[in-house]
């Protein structure tokens, strides 16, 4: 009752939004991306796609916003704006005489009616796994939310290779009759599969997220080719998958995974970028005040996954941090000699990189990403892992 009670405030937000700045999205072309896991890399993905293919293109999305020649940092902790800030940039938009824009969103969004007055002209779904059960309560619930976008737009797009999500999805939209493709990476474009898996060596999730951003490309017209060098030449997204260089001899990653298929892909990647007799450490935490049920599993695919991690900090918020990697580490079945705790999240980094790693190890930090701050105590402190690692390097 509450948040039916809440929403409706939310709708009449966004309603009031969109009338201050005269439903600009109705002057757009709107190409919107949701799932659980790959949103950013593939709204991102998207927009190189189309701004390589000579589209006047804009890009909404967690790390930022690309509108004309102007890069506005977005800096959300969550991946949509509230409706008055989105209205703003979309009128933002349309005041450029920019024809499509990209929209990354979430299941939050959508169930608070942040959209509103946005009507994609398609809408792709990467995947629905596990998480936000905090605030939907049940898979179903959410991956019903997350189809709402898709029930909503004029064209909508699947990925037949997120298994969990897709039989449930496909009925959803055949039942709403939206127009609809269905993409697998086994049916790619042979050319261009060898491009993605070139570009995203060892990465099959973003050979995912490459089939789907390809489609939409696709549709409003952009030929194969142009696609194909655009992924070559894709620039990547900040707080993905991110190298920092070295003269350590270690392959440091930095990555947005928090989420248990997201750790998981990740991991599997950065085991695939590692040498057979190197270590992987792992180092992440969960955040506070959200879906506790994905703690323990995240623990287990850490410890199963790495040969060695670290349990820190990832947005505490007001809960005990301890009760977070106890809970973490609940669900390790083997391998507890593999786990080192340190709630300090600048500790856990420097004796990662100071004491575990050796010569030729990779280490990947999950959780924070692109995140410029962290919430403790209910305050945003800033924060960032690339400064961290950095300033360990140069000690």
């Amino acid at each position: 009752m509450l948040r039916t009670l809440k929403n409706t405030v939310h709708y009449l937000e966004a309603l009031s939004a969109n009338l201050i700045y005269g439903f600009p999205a109705n002057r757009l072309k709107v190409l919107a991306i949701t799932g659980t896991d790959g949103k950013t890399t593939t709204t991102t993905l998207l927009y190189h796609i189309l701004k390589t293919a000579g589209k006047k293109v804009a890009l909404i999305s967690t790390v930022a916003a690309y509108i004309g020649d102007e890069e506005i940092d977005t800096g959300f902790h969550v991946t949509n704006p509230s409706p008055f800030a989105l209205q703003k940039l979309l009128a933002q938009v349309v005041r450029k005489d920019i024809e499509y824009v990209v929209l990354e969103i979430t299941s939050h969004g959508i169930d608070q009616y942040r959209n509103v007055g946005i009507i994609p002209i398609i809408a792709g779904i990467t995947n629905v796994t596990h998480e936000h059960l905090d605030y939907h309560k049940t898979y179903e619930a959410y991956l019903q939310t997350k189809a709402r976008l898709l029930q909503k737009s004029k064209h909508a797009i699947l990925n037949k290779d997120a298994k969990e999500s897709f039989g449930k999805l496909l009925n959803l939209v055949k039942n709403s009759h939206v127009p609809f493709d269905v993409v697998t990476t086994q049916k790619m474009n042979r050319s261009l599969r060898e491009v993605a898996q070139k570009r995203f060596e060892g990465q099959a999730y973003n050979i995912e997220n490459t089939a789907l951003a390809s489609k939409m490309a696709e549709l409003v017209g952009v030929d194969e080719k142009t696609i194909a060098h655009a992924v070559a030449t894709f620039p990547g997204v900040k707080g993905r998958m991110e190298e920092i260089k070295n003269n350590k001899g270690l392959r440091i990653i930095v990555d947005f995974a928090h989420t248990p298929n997201g750790l998981e892909q990740a991991l599997k990647a950065a085991r695939k970028q590692t040498m057979p007799k190197a270590s992987l450490i792992v180092i992440f935490g969960c955040a506070g005040l959200r879906d506790h049920s994905k703690r323990p599993m995240m623990g287990d695919i850490a410890t199963r996954l790495a040969d060695f991690a670290v349990f820190t900090a990832e947005d505490p918020r007001n809960e005990n941090i301890w009760s977070i990697i106890n809970q973490m580490k609940s669900g390790i079945k083997t391998g507890h000699d593999k786990v080192v705790s340190m709630p300090d999240r600048e500790e856990a980094i420097a004796f990662a990189l100071t004491h575990l790693a050796k010569k030729g190890d990779t280490v990947i930090i999950c959780g924070k990403g692109h995140e410029k701050s962290m919430n403790i105590g209910g305050a945003e402190y800033p924060w960032s892992d690339q400064d961290a690692v950095r300033t360990v390097l140069s000690a």
